[in-house]
């Protein structure tokens, strides 16, 4: 894969979703699906589209005329601070989040199949180049886009979430391939509502996605009564672009509560969201963002990690970030007094591993109290040394203090790590942890490295240095499929690619009367083909003759 500046600033665990372009397997009926396509939706969206479009089309290096090449795309893409990759259909919807946070565009390799030229209920090329790329070259409307990735990729998601995940994305695959038996389709409809129905709470990861959905996808721009077309979905259906701006679709003015507002991914939306510019999704993604647990942390936030049963972190107020998958959490008067992880678990400051704090040091586990020191009248990360030894805490000493929850802890002291002036960690041998008659570390477990913090200030999905964490995305497991083309069709494609050969070297025209019976003949339903090769008669001048037919 050709790469760029933006690329090359990519973390691992993004790459490991990152497929090559298949660009030789695009059949020649392909790059004509790609032709019709894009030729209606710039004769039409010219008039009907936000006014970034045309020339974004340019800007990022998407042709009209042929399948984009990821190549040359990333050649211009970088000229406006963005890349773009290829992947395989849906990906995890925090690493499709993180992508964006990087500046660079996901694109889905494959391409609809004919018979559904006006609508694909998959991501495919059409849809991600044609529809994403032309929008980012408005630069408000790109720092929307990169904001917003990250802020999602830090939304939870719940245990469930990754089971609807994978029922939509097997549930796509199969409507993509024209050859699925019904029945198979109506079964994994079936298993995708059962899913949804005992979904319970939207997690934040739902609800992200929701605002995503009604705007980066499915958006539409300006006045109420006469919206324009941002959203790369509409953007890249024929047959949705227009619907979507007749009266029997309702408007609503786009708010924060569009984040309550489910869609179902495999049809056409009966209604849609208007925002009156881009700042305006800014101020709104904000307005949601405010109420994550990502800027509100506190118990809260504490239980939404344990509840994603995956990696998160959770920031002390002195900074220290503790990632790994939280599991338990003691509470005391709505406030946290002691949580726990169980398994691999590292701690980070300003998103970059504590050196020797790895989750190859805590692999068994982490668990650390939270809160004031009694006797204190200052959060705990900002005591200097000589008020520590006031609290009778002091460097190569055998100490006792209490917390104002009630926690105590007897230990000798090793090591105050201090960053930026507060104490991030306190290292002690020979330690015991209670709490009432609960005991929370024994002196026998060994070195106790206790967080320091009067509270926690943010929660969120993922490690806080995902490369020292070695942090990797669940690759799809099921593909998408590759379409097995019969005889008679490979045979139908020779034709398309003697009609491509013959309008691109502007020669062997005669041609195109055998072309022509041959698709009367054979295929009398085939009607694209005829149309490409009305097209050329016509872009010649010829009126008469075969162009009458």
């Amino acid at each position: 894969m050709e790469s760029n500046e933006v690329l090359d600033k990519l973390p691992r665990h993004l790459m490991d979703l990152v497929i090559e372009q298949p660009y030789n397997e695009y059949t020649s009926q392909d790059h004509a699906v790609w032709r019709y396509v894009m030729r209606r939706n710039v004769d039409y969206l010219s008039k009907v589209a936000h006014d970034s479009y045309l020339d974004g089309l340019t800007k990022t290096g998407v042709s009209i005329d042929s399948i984009p090449h990821m190549y040359g795309m990333n050649r211009i893409l970088k000229e406006i601070g963005w890349a773009a990759v290829a992947v395989d259909g849906f990906i995890p919807p925090s690493g499709f989040m993180e992508f964006q946070a990087y500046k660079v565009l996901v694109i889905a390799a494959d391409i609809r199949p004919i018979n559904q030229i006006e609508y694909t209920p998959a991501p495919d090329i059409i849809h991600e180049a044609a529809g994403h790329a032309p929008i980012i070259a408005n630069e408000e409307y790109a720092d929307y886009l990169r904001y917003f990735g990250e802020i999602g990729c830090k939304a939870f998601s719940s245990a469930i979430d990754y089971e609807i995940y994978e029922a939509i994305r097997h549930l796509s695959i199969l409507k993509a391939d024209p050859y699925t038996p019904h029945a198979a389709i109506e079964q994994a409809e079936q298993e995708l509502d059962t899913l949804e129905r005992v979904q319970g709470l939207p997690s934040e990861m739902s609800q992200i996605r929701n605002l995503h959905w009604w705007t980066v996808e499915y958006g539409l721009i300006g006045d109420l009564k006469d919206p324009k077309i941002y959203g790369a979905g509409l953007l890249s259906s024929i047959g949705e672009s227009y619907s979507a701006l007749q009266p029997e679709v309702k408007k609503i003015p786009y708010t924060a509560d569009a984040a309550h507002q489910g869609f179902d991914i495999t049809t056409r939306q009966p209604q849609l969201f208007v925002t009156p510019d881009f700042k305006s999704l800014t101020e709104i993604l904000d307005e949601y963002a405010d109420h994550m647990a990502l800027r509100t942390g506190g118990i809260n936030g504490i239980l939404k990690a344990i509840d994603s049963n995956n990696t998160a972190t959770c920031v002390y107020s002195s900074g220290l970030q503790v990632s790994g998958t939280f599991t338990d959490v003691i509470i005391n008067q709505e406030q946290a007094v002691y949580l726990k992880t169980t398994g691999p678990t590292s701690l980070s400051y300003q998103d970059k591993q504590c050196d020797g704090q790895g989750k190859q040091y805590h692999s068994h586990g982490f668990g650390s109290p939270v809160g004031r020191i009694k006797g204190s009248q200052k959060p705990p990360e900002t005591l200097s040394d000589q008020e520590l030894q006031e609290l009778g805490i002091a460097l190569n000493e055998t100490v006792d203090f209490e917390f104002e929850s009630g926690l105590k802890v007897h230990a000798y002291l090793n090591k105050v790590l201090r960053q930026d002036g507060k104490i991030l960690i306190m290292t002690f041998t020979g330690c015991m942890v209670t709490y009432r008659s609960k005991v929370l570390f024994e002196p026998d477990w060994g070195v106790f490295d206790m967080a320091v913090g009067e509270s926690i200030i943010s929660a969120f999905s993922g490690p806080a240095d995902p490369d020292a964490f070695e942090l990797k995305y669940p690759v799809p497991k099921e593909k998408t499929h590759k379409i097995q083309h019969t005889d008679s069709n490979k045979r139908l494609h020779g034709l398309y690619e003697q009609i491509r050969q013959i309008r691109e070297n502007e020669k062997d025209i005669d041609q195109l009367d055998h072309i022509w019976n041959q698709l009367a003949q054979d295929y009398p339903e085939e009607w694209l083909a005829p149309l490409e090769i009305l097209e050329i008669l016509k872009n010649r001048g010829s009126e008469n003759g075969l162009a009458s037919l």
